[in-house]
């Protein structure tokens, strides 16, 4: 089953299997552009959809990005230093970007369905 999901700018908080974390949701152009840019740190996520690919260039930190399908299960994980350009991922909808390490901790993998509580 196909879950389609109309996403706002905005907070919540991410469900994973070992932790409940803030959120933020970059749904439009400008808050997908700027992503974590400028910024030295992050606590808890950042949702960006709709979303395919990332960058890491001027990026001040390392990061981990999961690649989401539509119904938010986890197709990859990756752990990016900055200025790296990954390639995109075929079926991904949305990316989920953390502080590097943060992923692990939460039990995200690949397979891993996680949801989002506003």
């Amino acid at each position: 089953m196909t879950t389609r999901r109309k996403w706002r700018n905005g907070t919540g908080t991410l469900v994973t299997p070992a932790a409940e974390v803030p959120l933020e949701v970059a749904a439009t152009y400008a808050r997908r552009a700027r992503g974590l840019l400028g910024r030295d740190g992050l606590e808890g996520a950042l949702l960006i959809a709709p979303c395919a690919s990332v960058h890491t260039f001027r990026m001040r930190f390392p990061i981990d990005v999961a690649y989401l399908d539509r119904e938010l299960r986890v197709l990859s994980v990756h752990t990016l230093r900055p200025g790296r350009l990954p390639l995109p991922r075929l079926r991904a909808r949305s990316v989920l970007e953390t502080e590097a390490g943060a992923m692990a901790r939460w039990g995200v993998r690949a397979g891993t369905r996680l949801s989002v509580r506003f």
